[in-house]
């Protein structure tokens, strides 16, 4: 659909400028909404007319004049979040040369955003806009500054919420509709600001969306202090390349949420994946690790049609299970030496696993996290502060690992994309103002590194201990970072396990809501709200209804890791089959197939040595402590100065192994570089495995098996499969025209473990 030729705003309202009709509306919202003197302009109002046309041309952005030094000399709050600041900053000595009383039209804070006058930022607006008239009356009217007593905006609605639009339709028209405290409701639309989150749309000043390109997109929706998703999706014609949907069993409630999407969206979905590719992606996921011959024939060779639910029974309760997943709680509990020592590192390890093989409840094991004290050897989980210095690190840490709250912007100001204020930081860092730390020894090796610490601290609670307010310069008060809360937290009773109880508790969806889409990204390989833990309204889950349907089942299973990862593995979403074709954002977003995603460097790293029969080799174990990358506690067991990386070490952290310098999943990378490239074309790690006399492939030799058995046995250990016959032809022609049988054989493995197939869980 092109654009209307009649605009659903703008000369109507232009012509009916004195009753400022905002927007022509929609004839169903029309009569819900009512009209105040308040949105009259007589006069408009600085903090609902005024404000509003700052943000919408862009004046109080940080690229503009919303930044702490502010362009030219004129700084407004950051998305104005301070209207008496902004009235100031206009109307006092230094921002009043902006402003021409007698004649308006010649005010510099509507000459430059029209470009009548040279403007760094551009023209913004014509005279003949509605954002130009209501400044051009509000200086007329002699600049009424903000009024404490006039109603505030509580609530915005977006109409459409969510649309599919189909080619050869290309725009929809957004209205926005907003609630004030005094109950009254007023359309909003033509002062609202709206953003694109991606380029597959663009949005006019009166809220008409055209189409760019097909997909799914976000236009956030901003008027004043409220902020509004609106997910759209621009789609193909039906008629246009469709392709036949492949067969589908619903397994359980998620399937019956993913496919009702891939259908709305008129994208089909790949079908459920072969035997081979379930075993070893199942394998990959739940341990970490291959499967063994023995056990990938015995699946394979299975007649049972509910094999793959038996299989993934199994899995969870080996002890592996355990290893895996405290492997990533380590990573973002930042279980690392350069803030824990080595003895403190093993222990808190061996804390997260253990609390994971036994089956400890999720919300449980938080708990003990965060109301955590005493000695970091003697209850390890003391270690969570131990690397947290600080009550505005420990807010943001927590806040971002059990909350999805990325905190960090609302140290300054408040939150640009979210609810959060500059208050709501600190109240919430002066939860953890109270924390202290008895040092019972410090063996530290570099002296002028004031961070490392090498001996036993007590994380200790004490009686007092405030967090000042930047804002106000007063001791902030304790509060929860909930918009519901409404316990207080009493100064008399220790804040850290009134903290825990609230944050773990069942009435604390937000808690169970976003550990369960880290599981299911570390399961799908996309959370349902991406990055992880970024939860913001402006940052809506791709599948809302399921996220939460989820959440009640992991919260009525009493937060168990088990039944969650069950749960997940068993929904033909998770059993999909792999795209055979580079996918769109939209398949691979709605969970049509199986994007292919590299191994991590752990799981690489053991199945390279599962393979071959090796050992792996870090710097600062003895042979016989750590056999596998995925059982390292730590990330280096010793520093770079005190000995020398072994081929091991540099392989993970070429991989992408992280440092665990921040609590995020995103310090990880999966990442594929030119580095990993070459370190599996000519590493000296592989190399030496390759060339071990203890090697599989040796072994084999020497128990004189011929040429066809081996070959056999190395494509099952390394790819679940026998060969095919043509790589059976070219394994033997390579063998039959080698003069040393020895590199032959090493370059038949060389070819299998560099292999896509090798090297991507599909």
């Amino acid at each position: 659909m092109s654009r209307p030729a009649i605009l659903p705003f703008p000369l109507i309202a232009l012509l009916r400028w004195c009753g400022f009709v905002l927007i022509l509306m929609p004839a169903p919202l029309a009569a819900e909404v009512t009209s105040t003197v308040s949105f009259e302009l007589n006069p408009p109002t600085f903090d609902h007319h005024v404000m509003p046309v700052l943000s919408k041309a862009g004046c109080n952005l940080g690229t503009c004049h919303g930044n702490f030094r502010g362009k030219g000399d004129f700084r407004l709050s950051l998305r104005g979040q301070d209207p008496q600041a902004d009235y100031l900053a206009l109307t006092s000595e230094l921002g009043g040369r902006r402003i021409n009383r007698q004649q308006p039209a010649h005010s510099l804070m509507l000459m430059k955003p029209a470009a009548d006058v040279p403007h760094v930022g551009g023209q913004r607006f014509t005279p003949h806009d509605l954002e130009y008239q209501i400044l051009k009356q509000w200086i007329a009217q002699g600049m009424p500054a903000p009024q404490s007593d006039v109603p505030t905006v509580v609530e915005l609605q977006a109409s459409p919420e969510r649309q599919e639009i189909l080619d050869p339709d290309d725009g929809v028209q957004l209205t926005t509709i907003a609630t004030f405290s005094d109950g009254s409701r007023h359309n909003v639309s033509a002062l609202t600001t709206f953003e694109t989150t991606n380029f597959l749309c663009e949005v006019d000043q009166h809220g008409y969306v055209q189409r760019l390109g097909f997909g799914e997109t976000i236009v956030i929706a901003r008027y004043i202090n409220q902020q509004v998703p609106i997910r759209l999706a621009f789609l193909p014609s039906p008629d246009s390349n469709t392709t036949e949907p492949s067969s589908r069993q619903v397994r359980n409630y998620i399937d019956q949420h993913v496919f009702a999407k891939l259908d709305r969206l008129r994208v089909p979905f790949a079908g459920e994946c072969d035997d081979r590719t379930f075993l070893r992606r199942v394998y990959v996921d739940v341990l970490g690790r291959l499967p063994t011959v023995e056990e990938a024939r015995s699946f394979l060779e299975d007649p049972d049609a509910e094999k793959r639910m038996a299989l993934i029974d199994r899995l969870l309760q080996q002890d592996e299970f355990a290893d895996h997943w405290a492997l990533k709680w380590s990573d973002l509990l930042r279980n690392e030496e350069k803030l824990l020592d080595a003895k403190g590192v093993d222990l808190f390890y061996q804390w997260i696993r253990h609390s994971i093989q036994q089956g400890k409840p999720l919300n449980q094991f938080v708990h003990e996290l965060v109301a955590s004290r005493g000695s970091t050897y003697d209850s390890p989980a003391a270690n969570y502060y131990r690397s947290l210095r600080d009550p505005l690190e420990r807010g943001e840490t927590t806040a971002q690992l059990f909350l999805g709250v990325r905190l960090q912007c609302a140290k300054c100001h408040n939150h640009p994309f979210d609810v959060w204020t500059q208050d709501d930081y600190y109240s919430w860092a002066a939860l953890f103002a109270r924390v202290d730390y008895e040092i019972v020894e410090n063996n530290r090796k570099d002296k002028f590194d004031k961070h490392e610490f090498q001996g036993e601290q007590i994380v200790v609670v004490k009686e007092e201990g405030e967090v000042q307010n930047v804002r106000t310069g007063q001791d902030a008060r304790p509060q929860y970072l909930s918009q519901q809360a409404t316990t207080d937290v009493s100064d008399q009773s220790d804040r850290l396990l009134q903290l825990a109880d609230w944050l773990t508790s069942d009435n604390n969806p937000a808690f169970a809501k976003v550990q369960v889409n880290r599981i299911w990204y570390q399961l799908m390989g996309q959370g349902l709200v991406d990055p992880v833990d970024d939860f913001r309204i402006t940052n809506p889950a791709s599948h809302p209804e399921l996220l939460m349907e989820l959440t009640d089942d992991f919260i009525r299973h009493r937060f168990d890791l088990r039944h969650l990862v069950r749960t997940i593995l068993n929904s033909a979403a998770y059993q999909s089959a792999p795209f055979s074709f580079e996918p769109t954002e939209l398949q691979s977003e709605n969970y049509a197939g199986t994007v292919a995603r590299r191994l991590t460097a752990e799981q690489l790293l053991d199945a390279q040595c599962d393979v071959l029969g090796a050992d792996t080799i870090f710097a600062g174990f003895d042979a016989d402590e750590v056999h596998r990358a995925i059982r390292l506690p730590g990330v280096n067991r010793v520093r770079l100065r005190e000995a020398k990386q072994t081929s091991d070490d540099r392989f993970l952290r070429t991989f992408g192994k992280p440092e665990r310098l921040i609590a995020c999943e995103c310090e990880r990378s999966d990442e594929t570089t030119l580095s990993q490239a070459f370190l599996l074309i000519s590493g000296n790690g592989l190399q030496e495995r390759l060339e071990s006399p203890t090697n599989r492939l040796h072994q084999w030799r020497k128990a004189d098996k011929t040429d066809d058995q081996i070959i056999e046995q190395f494509y099952w250990t390394a790819l679940q499969r026998s060969p095919s016959s043509a790589e059976i032809a070219a394994c033997k022609k390579l063998l039959d025209g080698s003069l040393r049988p020895d590199d032959a054989w090493q370059d038949i493995a060389w070819a299998v473990l560099n292999s896509k197939e090798f090297l991507f869980r599909q």
